[in-house]
């Protein structure tokens, strides 16, 4: 008697159940086996979303647990390397750090490193770099972090105008050199190091997903920046920060296709915004187009971090037509919140 394709699937299921061999089994009929796990995620916030009060003394990095739970009701953290002032070896420093987290109950996600650059051509410098980096490593994992996220790149080079000192391939070789480096050292202390779209070649995600595929250790991944897919900039009038925030984008790499590229290596997402619609949207990133995406690349469970970065462009920039940090903040929470029940 003839079977439909249904019937065989259940016939093939049951026969295979009871002796362990499902795996072998063709891709269609796995996954007619298999439950779809729903797509959610929980949201953390990137201390970069202070990044006016903490520059100016108004915050400090000590203040940054507090915060996010007592105003936001955040209790996942993104800390960022330059607003420790240099005192991640401090043991007193970091002591104390972990304490108010602890007491907060907070979970303690990563700390976005912006150091000496792992894709120097010089290969001492390379080195030096590399190693200027283990340090973070260490305070990662004293405050019980899953990761770092470190620059393919030189990001003040970058934010300055000076572009890249080499050509693409030879930045990737030194990059792959360098960044395996870090990996490994990170591996023995059971920490990821995750790399962000950030500046120059790193803009990309053509060039990284060609460094990453090549990258051997396992704890190697993305983190994945909405707003940072722009290749090519206005030149600055200036060194200060006014200056820098004042440039626009001249050339940007397409958001949507960049973040899907990227989805195999990832292991968190930065979710930027700058300003917002009447109806609560982003008016530079479309969150429910981009997280579709991201569900349809089989992302889930993970964090999804607010780093709100209109409010440094309206108190350093002075354009008073972007929301402030705290509005910033709960306005991409409320979206986020948004999209997590919309999108299944």
């Amino acid at each position: 008697m003839h079977r439909s394709r249904r019937q065989f699937i259940q016939d093939s299921t049951r026969a295979v159940a009871g002796i362990g061999l499902a795996s072998a089994l063709p891709g269609f009929v796995k996954a007619a086996t298999q439950t779809a796990k729903p797509f959610t995620f929980d949201i953390s916030l990137a201390e970069f979303s202070f990044a006016s009060e903490l520059f100016t003394g108004k915050m400090s990095n000590m203040d940054f647990p507090g915060r996010a739970v007592n105003e936001f009701g955040i209790r996942a953290l993104e800390f960022v390397s330059g607003f420790f002032n240099n005192k991640h070896t401090d043991k007193a420093y970091l002591a104390e750090l972990l304490k108010r987290c602890q007491d907060l109950g907070v979970t303690n996600h990563l700390i976005m490193v912006d150091g000496e650059n792992i894709t120097s051509l010089d290969a001492a410098k390379r080195k030096k770099a590399v190693e200027a980096h283990y340090p973070w490593v260490d305070a990662a994992k004293y405050l019980g972090c899953s990761a770092i996220r470190v620059n393919l790149g030189d990001a003040m080079a970058m934010m300055s105008g000076k572009g890249e000192e080499g050509t693409r391939e030879e930045v990737a070789k030194a990059a792959l050199d360098g960044y395996s480096a870090l990996c490994a050292y990170g591996e023995k202390l059971g920490i990821n190091v995750i790399v962000e779209n950030h500046f120059g070649y790193s803009t990309d995600p053509d060039w990284l997903v060609g460094i990453m595929k090549q990258v051997p250790q396992a704890n190697k991944g993305f983190l994945p920046d909405f707003g940072n897919f722009c290749a090519e900039r206005s030149k600055p009038a200036g060194s200060d920060l006014k200056s820098l925030l004042s440039t626009t984008c001249l050339r940007e790499h397409d958001k949507y296709e960049g973040v899907k590229k990227m989805m195999p290596f990832t292991r968190g997402i930065s979710a930027k915004t700058h300003k917002f619609d009447e109806s609560g949207n982003a008016t530079d990133t479309d969150f429910i187009r981009m997280f579709k995406i991201i569900r349809d690349g089989g992302w889930s469970g993970g964090f999804v971090g607010i780093e709100y970065e209109g409010g440094l462009v309206r108190d350093m920039g002075g354009d008073t037509s972007y929301p402030s940090n705290k509005d910033g903040i709960l306005a991409t929470k409320k979206l986020l919140e948004k999209v997590r029940a919309e999108i299944k």
